[in-house]
């Protein structure tokens, strides 16, 4: 594994209704601009992903956005931020999953489950060996786990799967875990 110098961040472009899940992003983008490493993000201003994003740039840490061109209406820009405008999601992911050299996961929706499965899938596949860890808000992965561990009982997902993985409740302490690894 090479040095953590940039840490993809995976989450929601919702805020979603607890007010904790903004705390941690916030918490998580001010976590990674403290260990010196660039937050690398889906590009826009909105939801977790934007407050993330923007705790980094306000503890002067490095950011990259990448966003495809048609999703800039939506979700806008961070003037701030270094950003990549791209055509395509499958572009975005690429990028994204490319540019990092770690994954912190918050909680999100359809979007940020397609990243992570793709994450884990090339994992599981030899095709990078960096760092997951989930920052587990409120219990928010809890059924996700219970169905990878199923998935892994059931004989589809190889034991063990899931030792690759690390989930955390405190933002900090996730980011030190991806940096040592």
């Amino acid at each position: 594994m090479a040095k953590v110098r940039s840490i993809g961040v995976f989450c929601g472009s919702a805020a979603g209704r607890d007010p904790a899940y903004g705390e941690a992003a916030a918490a998580a983008g001010k976590a990674i601009a403290d260990a010196g490493v660039r937050l690398v993000y889906g590009g826009g201003d909105v939801g977790l992903m934007g407050i993330a994003a923007q705790a980094a740039l306000d503890a002067k840490g490095k950011v990259l956005g990448v966003i495809p061109e048609f999703m800039i209406r939506r979700e806008g820009l961070l003037e701030e931020a270094e950003t990549r405008v791209v055509t395509t999601m499958s572009i975005r992911k690429n990028i994204l999953i490319e540019e990092s050299d770690a994954f912190l996961i918050l909680p999100g929706g359809v979007g940020t489950l397609e990243e992570i499965f793709d994450v884990l899938s090339r994992q599981r596949l030899s095709q990078h060996d960096k760092p997951v860890a989930f920052l587990d808000v409120e219990a928010f992965w809890d059924p996700f786990f219970t169905l990878l561990y199923r998935t892994e009982k059931e004989g589809f997902t190889p034991d063990g799967f899931h030792d690759h993985v690390s989930v955390h409740d405190d933002a900090a302490e996730a980011v030190a875990r991806l940096m040592q690894d």
